[in-house]
């Protein structure tokens, strides 16, 4: 097979799909690697190391995405790309279909065969490809948080910690899942007043158990976000519903019960945003104001750390990559139920239930694509 490595063209997104490491397991088992030239150099891998793992380095990526059977990428493809898209090629990347129509039926129209790292599933209900950067991306929440937190960037001029004879901020975090409790050791670790909202009460025993004594834990709901907003100087939303489109916690009207200044961290955005007022922004111009609350809904925050958010990554995709291209993607699914669960859109057809309802689109049975 013949694998596709683009250079990602999203905003600041300097990740990259596989690191020099991998095309290796990909030589040794048989296959091609064909890379963009410079693909690799935002998360400090130069061409010459692919090259001296047995990539092969293109410059053109409409030869990369031509001649490709599967394209590996780390970010949804984007407009510019879709003409890209072929019938039968596989693309196996983060899609997160239920926050764009769009997308969504451009990849249904081009045919592929599209697996989503983000709904890969284990028996046990966790999600394999998105830990990673779910952990990254939650201690990141909090490292921005806290510097959009700073008077000179709109924030309230609050020091997470404090000093001595002044309290530290107060912060509150939607959702208790790996976003969330990356979150919560940052800012706890800051010394902040931490307060993770869940609805699982036996996640809520989880984590009253292990986080330390500045964290506290409720019971989500809106009533309870309504007594707290008033205190709080960082919101995170940290909530995750696989595959579908993220649920509005906080409203515009809900607005008005902030300070000026306070600061809100959308984590889901990906997913279409927990807040009412959330829209997706970018790493040149991460932030905007609405009613004085100072909104960071950057849509590909791991990307400003790419050497470790490259390395998290492609530690857990190889494997599964591996798998698709050493079997084909009907077999390599056949054999294993997780890696089917990533399966999104295939001939044209809509195979992950959430997808479909997101848009009202016609959903067809998995089965019927194999």
């Amino acid at each position: 097979m013949i694998i596709g490595v683009p250079k990602e063209i999203k905003t600041h997104e300097n990740r990259v799909s596989l690191q020099p490491g991998g095309v290796l397991q990909f030589i040794r088992n048989g296959h091609e690697v064909h890379l963009q030239k410079g693909a690799g150099i935002g998360s400090g891998f130069n061409d010459e190391m692919y090259k001296e793992s047995g990539a092969t380095i293109v410059d053109d990526p409409d030869e990369i995405w031509s001649v490709a059977d599967m394209i590996l990428k780390v970010k949804e493809p984007i407009t510019e790309e879709y003409p890209k898209m072929r019938k039968g090629q596989i693309i196996f990347t983060y899609f997160h279909f239920a926050a764009s129509r769009e997308l969504t039926k451009a990849v249904a129209d081009s045919k592929c065969v599209a697996i989503a790292y983000e709904t890969v599933e284990k028996a046990d209900g966790t999600l394999p490809l998105l830990v990673p950067m779910s952990e990254v991306a939650g201690r990141m929440a909090t490292q921005e948080g806290a510097k959009y937190l700073e008077k000179p960037t709109g924030g309230r001029g609050v020091l997470m910690g404090g000093i001595p004879g002044v309290p530290p901020a107060n912060v509150m975090i939607l959702g208790g899942g790996i976003v969330g409790i990356n979150s919560a050791k940052v800012a706890a670790g800051m010394g902040a007043n931490t307060t993770i909202l869940d609805l699982s009460i036996q996640r809520l025993r989880y984590l009253d158990d292990v986080m330390p004594k500045n964290v506290q834990t409720i019971y989500s709901s809106e009533s309870a976000i309504r007594n707290l907003l008033p205190q709080t100087d960082l919101v995170i939303g940290a909530v995750l519903i696989p595959g579908a489109k993220a649920p509005n916690l906080i409203s515009r009207e809900m607005l008005s019960l902030m300070r000026s200044g306070t600061v809100m961290v959308d984590v889901a955005i990906d997913q279409g945003g927990c807040f009412e007022t959330s829209r997706p922004t970018t790493h040149a111009d991460p932030i905007y104001i609405i009613d004085d609350v100072v909104h960071y809904c950057v849509a590909n925050m791991p990307g400003a750390v790419p050497f470790t958010s490259t390395l998290g990554l492609t530690n857990v995709t190889l494997p599964y990559a591996l798998q698709i291209a050493n079997k084909g993607w009907r077999k390599a699914m056949k054999e294993d139920p997780e890696l089917k669960m990533g399966l999104n859109i295939a001939n044209g057809k809509i195979v992950y239930k959430d997808v479909a309802r997101a848009f009202d689109m016609e959903y067809t049975s998995i089965q019927e694509v194999f």
